[in-house]
């Protein structure tokens, strides 16, 4: 069964396209987490090209209709296997801090 609920649509794909997105833009996220430790309060200033690239990078993914096709694939198979074996798959999460 293939139909989803609101919860599903709208909380625990988007949660998987964000994580996805962050494993596949890491060398942006690194580049502008390294800006702000080097940076310090000024990092609202001189990060910007930095912030712009991040930002063009996961909003690119977000907007992607095949990507999310592809994250609500995965979470369709997660389900089943959670359906079928009852044990809850523990997903990997990117362990970056942003």
């Amino acid at each position: 069964n293939s139909k989803l609920r609101h919860v599903e649509k709208d909380v625990l794909i988007p949660q998987i396209m964000r994580d996805r997105a962050k494993e596949l833009c890491s060398d942006k996220v690194q580049a502008f987490t390294k800006c702000c430790q080097e940076t310090g309060i000024l990092m609202v200033v001189k990060c910007r090209q930095e912030n712009t690239a991040l930002k063009d990078c996961l909003v690119g993914y977000y907007s992607d209709p095949s990507f999310y096709e592809e994250c609500k694939a995965e979470y369709l198979k997660q389900r089943e296997e959670y359906r079928a074996t009852g044990i809850k798959k523990k997903r990997q999460r990117f362990t970056q801090n942003v």
